[in-house]
């Protein structure tokens, strides 16, 4: 079972963290759906699609699977395995085959790659967005070495880019996934947010917690906005601020 710990911001439970690790793929993903983090079958299917393992560059074959934030270098982390797992099943139906997918920091590639298993067919798409080069590159070499058939038909893009900014030539966006916290919702990505489109993106102060927010567009335009959870992420930045070469 998941070991599950109590969020607290300012004396109140705004959410809870769950530590749900293992030492293989589909140990991992099993302990996750028993854990309560997911239940819908075509997120399990992504998770058992491509191997988390290829995508931590630093990471030890004892620790690969472990359900934590792991370094990838550049000042930058992949998130911990239950942060992903809970963002495909909020996004789940929006991620069907045909529609686009958008992943804003999309540093090794793993969540890119995750929903593109989801989108595959019908022309669908997925598409990352990385400014840090290295972490761009990385990540097409990890989706190639992971799941090249989403490479060779052009499912997956991942695209060197300032991820605030969204990414026009492919938009609009049925499903946004953002990996870090935005001190407020970046106007471009709610624009190339498609109506009756979802994005979930953390937002609040760096270095505190913040909240997990599902931002929708009805049929008429409107954003209605809602909190899932509390969550702690690291700032959604500029390529400078986060890597001083």
């Amino acid at each position: 079972a998941c070991l599950s710990l109590s969020v607290v911001v300012q004396g109140r439970v705004r959410g809870m963290a769950w530590r749900c690790s293992s030492t293989t793929r589909d140990g991992l993903v099993a302990k996750l759906r028993s854990g309560g983090l997911f239940s819908n079958d075509r997120v399990e299917q992504a998770l058992r699609s491509v191997d988390r393992g290829v995508f931590v560059p630093f990471s030890s074959i004892e620790t690969k699977y472990e359900d934590a934030p792991q370094r990838i270098g550049y000042n930058a982390t992949i998130s911990a395995p239950h942060m992903h797992a809970m963002c495909l099943e909020l996004l789940i139906d929006k991620l069907i085959p045909g529609n686009r997918a958008l992943d804003v920091g999309s540093g090794t590639g793993y969540l890119t790659a995750c929903m593109g298993v989801l989108v595959r067919g019908k022309g669908g798409k997925a598409v990352g967005v990385e400014h840090i080069p290295e972490l761009a590159a990385m990540g097409r070499q990890n989706v190639q070495k992971s799941n090249p058939d989403l490479v060779q038909d052009g499912t997956v893009v991942l695209l060197e880019g300032d991820g605030r900014a969204g990414a026009e030539e492919h938009a609009p966006f049925d499903a946004i996934h953002v990996g870090a916290a935005a001190p407020e919702l970046p106007e471009a990505l709610v624009r190339q947010l498609r109506v009756g489109g979802r994005m979930v993106i953390p937002v609040g102060p760096e270095g505190e917690f913040q909240e997990l927010l599902v931002v929708e567009k009805d049929a008429a335009g409107t954003v209605h906005v809602r909190s899932e959870t509390g969550v702690a992420y690291v700032p959604l930045t500029d390529r400078a601020a986060q890597w001083k070469e």
